[in-house]
């Protein structure tokens, strides 16, 4: 996809499987927003540009706009809603309130969810089965946000900043409960959030932006595979 227009010359490193990566391709999507993709072959040979974009912690997703990286993948989606904050759709609220309300939830995921998902990926016995429970219950909270809009979005009417920080996370969380055979997301005590996934993983400039599901299927299956390996001369 070019990235240079009347966008100005946006490009975006990342790998297709990422769910943060994810994240900067919806919002860009949403917006129409034209940028190259520059594929990094991570974690082994990260490229200079990469080093040099984010040289405090080395990592993708990395948004280049006119020449002037934008690291970390939420405060990405930030930026694009501030810089083309012309182009609808909005993907913030216009309300200060509602605007602060969405940054809380967005850090919630962040601080919460995720961790509870990679614990649940990352542990064994025990611990893997601490890191499930906490991933239901911190999904049952979102579930109980989306009740108390009484709409089909977080945010209101459309995709907003909460869909994004969420909705670029299905692929992993679905490929996690596969890998691990955990549930990390209880369809059954969160139904309108499993209503609300499926909405959103079809949405029209949603879909391609989401996570190549079978790669990340095999990533994740061979990292499981070391984690859960005896050590070497065992």
């Amino acid at each position: 996809m070019e990235g240079c227009g009347e966008d100005g010359q946006v490009k975006l490193l990342g790998v297709t499987r990422s769910p943060f990566v994810a994240r900067v391709r919806i919002a860009l999507a949403l917006k129409g927003i034209h940028y190259e993709f520059i594929e990094e072959d991570i974690p082994n040979n990260k490229s200079e540009l990469l080093l040099q974009s984010n040289p405090v912690h080395k990592k993708i997703p990395v948004l280049i706009h006119n020449g002037k990286p934008v690291c970390e993948s939420m405060i990405i989606v930030q930026y694009i809603e501030e810089a083309w904050d012309s182009k609808a759709p909005f993907l913030m609220p216009r309300d200060p309130y509602d605007r602060a309300i969405a940054r809380f939830w967005a850090a919630f995921i962040d601080d919460k969810v995720i961790p509870s998902i990679l614990g649940a990926f990352r542990g064994q016995g025990e611990e893997q089965q601490k890191a499930g429970e906490e991933s239901v219950e911190n999904l049952l909270l979102l579930e109980e946000v989306l009740r108390s809009t009484g709409k089909a979005y977080f945010g209101g009417d459309g995709i907003g900043l909460v869909e994004i920080a969420l909705g670029a996370l299905l692929v992993l969380i679905q490929t996690v409960e596969k890998v691990t055979n955990i549930v990390l997301m209880d369809t059954q005590k969160s139904p309108l959030l499993s209503a609300w996934a499926d909405q959103f993983c079809k949405a029209d400039k949603v879909k391609n932006a989401l996570p190549d599901r079978a790669e990340l299927f095999v990533f994740l299956s061979a990292r499981r595979a070391k984690l859960t390996s005896p050590p070497p001369g065992n």
